[in-house]
């Protein structure tokens, strides 16, 4: 870890913004059906990253069990929407679930069920404030080039797993879920038209604003 952190401050940073019971709930379902969620300080830095930019309009890629669609309704603006798109229909149903424990208003969470790359390109260009990413690590070249169509000037795309379990920074290893991690990283990189940061929270956020 960098500069000699130990595990015990990591996970005081990790754990600093705490979750709340119905959050825990769905972190619980989402274990019941095999779902990885984006980790508390990862989803506390989407809250803030929604609230900084001021979310009227969000789109997320993989819904889950409703963990990260929560932690970024939190932020946005209160007659903001979230756009959620999964494969899963038992997955959306959960996360329904969550936003409803929560107290989210229904017409706050748009959920559409399909392929990601399906469902993007009828959505509305140059309207959405910040894309998330989390679905197939595969595609994730694909989700960069659909969300800087979708983004306004200004807006953010965020990317999660992007550590991918300490597997990324490792040359060595060769599978094609780091492979296309890897290469998204140099990819934003290169973009003259992308300011990046990668955050170091859950397994790795990156960041990118596009100008």
């Amino acid at each position: 870890m960098s500069a000699g952190l130990k595990p015990a401050s990591w996970a005081y940073a990790e754990e600093f913004v705490g979750e709340d019971e119905v959050l825990a709930g769905a972190r619980a379902r989402a274990t019941e059906v095999g779902v990885a969620p984006i980790g508390p300080g990862g989803g506390a830095a989407l809250r803030f990253l929604a609230a900084v930019t001021d979310s009227r309009a969000v789109v997320e890629i993989g819904t889950g069990t409703g963990v990260s669609g929560l932690w970024l309704l939190r932020g946005m603006r209160p007659d903001g929407v979230l756009t959620t798109v999964d494969t899963e229909a038992e997955h959306q149903r959960l996360a329904k679930k969550t936003f409803s424990e929560a107290g989210v208003p229904s017409q706050r969470a748009r959920l559409i069920n399909g392929a990601a790359l399906e469902v993007l390109p009828r959505l509305t260009d140059g309207h959405y404030d910040l894309v998330f990413c989390d679905g197939d690590k595969r595609e994730y070249a694909d989700y960069l080039a659909e969300a800087l169509r979708l983004l306004k000037p200004g807006g953010l795309v965020a990317f999660d797993n992007v550590l991918w379990h300490d597997r990324v920074a490792d040359p060595a290893q060769r599978d094609p879920e780091t492979v296309s991690i890897r290469e998204l990283g140099r990819s934003v990189l290169e973009r003259d038209d992308l300011l990046p940061l990668m955050l170091p929270v859950s397994d790795g956020l990156l960041v990118a604003r596009k100008l």
